[in-house]
């Protein structure tokens, strides 16, 4: 992977990173950092990019991102509108291991976090009661400074460790590295998130970074793991799945608005990724 590696300025006396954002939307491009990162949302909602998968991000999200894991977050269309009644908040801990204490990961009692560290390479979504005992947790340590701030972490850190309640995010481990095309990864995943809802052509995105098709599709595969028609269709199928729940819209007119042409290849592709109809979707759901 090729995005942008970022860098956060500690606070004087902290050895580790904590900010509450409130944002117009989420700015920052595809990038990666050697912290491995904790991030809530408060109060945003749009696509996310992490490891090799796109899906949707919503308020009450809580992920665990392992070091040098590339990502990103992007607002819906509406954000950029300068909206006053739409904001991308967010609750953000970064920390490296030997930040905490290298000693502490070689003890008996901290096995289990190196399973845990291991998974964050893969993106962790945490669930069920162990995330709402965590919200709390993460708006508590904005609040605290020094070793109080330390403890808040350890006990955090603790509760992952030893939950059961998550979903892996993405399939296979990738690690960020930093390279002079960074900007051209960026621009095509900007280029397919602001315009998916219509058919979008190689020609398209190959011209945008200067490259042949057959360039850009070596390019995009070597560094996503995934080719860009697959990237596509995640993101479409992400966004169908969405309006099922929250729209009454037809699956047909879903179907035309996340960019297919063809309600039988909609439907195959679905069943393919949910393992149920549309329609059975969103009955299950309404149930």
């Amino acid at each position: 992977m090729s995005p942008t590696l970022k860098y956060l300025v500690l606070e004087e006396g902290e050895s580790f990173f904590v900010k509450a954002f409130d944002l117009p939307y989420f700015n920052s491009p595809l990038h990666f950092h050697p912290e491995f990162e904790l991030v809530l949302i408060t109060n945003s909602k749009g696509k996310r990019y992490i490891g090799n998968k796109i899906s949707d991000f919503q308020e009450g999200d809580l992920t665990f991102m392992g070091a040098d894991l590339p990502h990103l977050f992007k607002n819906h269309p509406a954000y950029y509108e300068h909206s006053p009644d739409l904001r991308a908040r967010s609750i953000v801990i970064q920390f490296q291991k030997n930040a905490i204490g290298k000693d502490l990961w070689a003890l008996p009692q901290a096995k289990k976090f190196h399973r845990l560290f291991k998974l964050s390479q893969k993106g962790i979504d945490i669930t069920g009661e162990t995330k709402q005992r965590l919200i709390p947790k993460m708006e508590k340590i904005v609040q605290l400074k020094g070793f109080d701030r330390l403890l808040c972490l350890l006990e955090i850190l603790n509760e992952l460790a030893d939950t059961t309640e998550y979903n892996l995010v993405s399939d296979i481990d990738i690690i960020g590295h930093n390279a002079l095309d960074s900007h051209r990864l960026n621009s095509v995943f900007q280029y397919i998130l602001e315009n998916y809802q219509r058919e979008i052509r190689l020609e398209e995105l190959s011209g945008l970074i200067c490259m042949t098709r057959t360039s850009f599709c070596r390019f995009f595969q070597e560094r996503t793991k995934q080719t860009f028609s697959g990237i596509l269709t995640d993101i479409r199928l992400a966004q169908a799945s969405k309006l099922l729940i929250e729209s009454t819209a037809s699956v047909a007119d879903i179907c035309y608005d996340c960019g297919y042409n063809n309600l039988s290849n909609f439907n195959r592709h679905f069943k393919a990724k949910f393992s149920i109809s549309p329609h059975s979707y969103r009955k299950e759901y309404s149930r």
